[in-house]
């Protein structure tokens, strides 16, 4: 039995993002109810934000689905609150320890994973007790790590170095990379870019339609002065370069940063003045979907490179 179907009650080992400014109750009911696990990505919500999210995915999914929580985010004891309060069963932790939420979340009855991307964090994730580990290579769209780990050569590394069950995250957006990175070691894929590329996703059109027309030069991993994050490459991403070819301080790159900008890009739609978080697979999708075909997409490709793989023999 795949460990991380068993974990979670779902069809398929199919995990959706839990992006900001994209990962509203639409997309996570979508995604839970054609058999994969959707997210609500709460990072971009104010707490009674996320319970308004949770009630409305709770009314249009009766399969499971969860919330991704960046450990970072200022308001988070709000968040758990929350959480707790509306009896959500699972939560991806990211950005930060897992020591400091695993236990208090387990404590009531929610299974957490933690969202990682080198090896040291591998066994923090080990020692703290999560669940299971999604090993975030830096082909990711949004905050990464900075190590610049693969996810190639992340995920075998981490499967022998813990026996958790692994979710690959980063590259991944079709049933080809999903048999590659199962046979690497995980049991299952988390894909952002692809289902931002999705009719339920609340990512403007703009942005949308951006993804689509991206080719395999168009996103850079950036801020590693402050917090490592791959974007598209647009007016304010080249504002940020030049800083920071520049030698600029922290102090600067924040001014330049401002607050908003994630929500003005992808949301609002500012292609110049926004940020775009997409991971390097945005050069790959070349359609907006709703999210049934995708996942129907996904499952048909598996199954193709199935029987092509085993048509070789050395």
């Amino acid at each position: 039995m795949n460990r991380i179907r068993q974990l979670f009650g779902i069809k398929y080992p199919i995990i959706q993002g839990g992006m900001v400014w994209c990962s509203g109750w639409e997309l996570a009911s979508a995604v839970s109810n054609s058999g994969g696990l959707g997210l609500i990505g709460s990072g971009s919500m104010y707490s009674d934000v996320l319970r308004e999210h949770i009630i409305k995915c709770k009314k249009a999914t009766n399969m499971p689905f969860g919330v991704n929580l960046p450990i970072l985010y200022a308001n988070i004891d709000e968040h758990i609150k929350v959480i707790i309060e509306e009896e959500v069963k699972i939560v991806f932790t990211s950005a930060g320890n897992p020591k400091i939420y695993t236990s208090k979340l387990q404590d009531h009855g929610i299974k957490v994973v933690h969202v990682i991307a080198n090896k040291k964090f591998a066994i923090k994730c080990v020692e703290a007790g999560v669940d299971a580990i999604v090993a975030e290579g830096f082909e990711a769209g949004g905050h990464n790590g900075i190590e610049e780990l693969t996810t190639m050569c992340l995920i075998p590394l981490i499967s022998k170095e813990v026996d958790l069950p692994i979710i690959a995250a980063g590259g991944i957006s079709s049933g080809n990379s999903m048999l590659a990175a199962f046979s690497l070691g995980a049991e299952g894929i988390q894909m952002g870019s692809r289902f931002v590329a999705s009719n339920e996703c609340s990512a403007h059109i703009n942005f949308k339609n951006k993804i689509i027309d991206a080719d395999d030069t168009e996103t850079e991993l950036t801020l590693k002065e402050l917090t490592a994050v791959r974007l598209m490459k647009n007016d304010f991403f080249y504002q940020i370069k030049d800083a920071s070819s520049k030698n600029a301080s922290v102090i600067e790159l924040k001014k330049i940063l401002g607050k908003g900008r994630a929500k003005m890009g992808m949301f609002e739609g500012d292609l110049k003045n926004g940020e775009l978080e997409i991971g390097q697979v945005s050069a790959l999708l070349d359609d907006i979907l709703p999210v049934s075909e995708i996942m129907s997409q996904i499952i048909l490709e598996y199954e193709e490179a199935v029987l092509r793989i085993n048509k070789f023999k050395i």
